[in-house]
């Protein structure tokens, strides 16, 4: 069974209330240990919603991806400073029991799930030794087989253990978080493994999106462009002041966004009333949400990685990427 730790609202903020456009929405971000899946936490918290917050690495102790620096212990603290009440909750989405137990919590302390947001990952350290440069058949079956499981068959669990609480919602809201879009990801993502596991929560989001309609809910795809991640920012051996110092390693790297603007996008789409008729069934980008929803990032820039990718890198048009923030 999964430890019991959470982590709410100052007192003084309990007697307030939560203020904001989810104020008195429950969301849950599965995989919030850090990054892109933390960031989302915290602007859901900061936009007034309870929000479970889950991943492998707690206080006690560390998973496989070996940074036990950051836990989901702190997520949940910063999700209530940032406004809302912080939940946290450590099953591994990999076993069933585990996330049973984790809806059978929710469903005792709340009774229903508005906004889930399936944002499971933890396979970056295969992908330079088993991936990347290499043909399927040169990859480890093993590691091959559990980039599947991280990316694919953790996010089918989740969703659908999950989804008998969130369509008890008025407005339901389901997030599959991904690498690359349906448009942009019809180029071979470079090794089967990957593929699959990224082009996977596209097509849930498309086919729970005809699933929830019914319920007047909204299933989408989104895909942060070149994240900043604290995975990246290692790779590069730099930090989110410095950031830019890597673009002598990578001039692509110039168009990269941090994990908040992918936030920001995701908490301005939970808060949007047509949601449904907008995005229902499918995937989008944090750059196309920040035009939509006028969201910037950090620095007051709206980059579109996407689409300078598309025209620049892949395709023969002129252009920096500063034209493209």
């Amino acid at each position: 069974m999964s430890e019991d730790i959470t982590t709410r609202n100052t007192q003084d903020t309990a007697q307030a209330g939560p203020v904001g456009p989810l104020a008195g929405r429950v969301a849950l971000v599965a995989g919030a240990t850090r990054g892109a899946g933390r960031a989302q936490a915290v602007e859901l918290g900061r936009a007034g919603a309870t929000v479970y917050v889950t991943g492998r690495t707690t206080r006690a102790r560390a998973s496989e991806v070996g940074r036990p620096t950051a836990t989901i212990e702190e997520t949940a603290e910063l999700v209530t400073a940032a406004g809302g009440a912080g939940i946290a909750v450590p099953p591994d989405h990999l076993d069933e029991a585990q996330v049973r137990t984790l809806v059978e919590r929710v469903d005792r302390e709340h009774g229903r799930l508005d906004i889930l947001v399936n944002d499971l990952w933890g396979g970056e350290r295969l992908l330079a030794t088993s991936v990347f440069g290499k043909k399927s058949w040169e990859t480890p079956l093993a590691d091959g087989l559990r980039i599947l499981e991280l990316g694919a068959r953790s996010h089918v669990i989740t969703a659908a253990l999950l989804l008998p609480l969130l369509i008890r919602s008025d407005a339901p809201l389901h997030v599959e978080v991904t690498d690359g879009t349906a448009y942009s990801n019809r180029r071979y993502r470079e090794n089967m493994y990957y593929d699959l596991a990224k082009n996977a929560p596209i097509r849930l989001a498309f086919g729970l999106g005809q699933e929830l309609a019914e319920y007047g809910g909204t299933a989408v795809a989104v895909s942060p462009g070149f994240l900043r991640s604290e995975e990246m920012l290692f790779h590069f051996g730099v930090s989110e002041e410095n950031w830019r110092d890597a673009i002598a390693q990578e001039p692509a790297f110039a168009i990269a966004e941090s994990p908040r603007y992918l936030a920001r996008t995701v908490a301005a789409l939970a808060a949007d009333p047509d949601r449904a008729k907008r995005w229902n069934g499918r995937s989008t980008s944090s750059g196309e949400l920040a035009r939509v929803y006028g969201v910037t990032d950090v620095d007051g820039s709206r980059p579109d990685a996407w689409a300078y990718f598309e025209d620049v890198v892949w395709g023969d048009k002129e252009g920096s990427p500063e034209d493209y923030r």
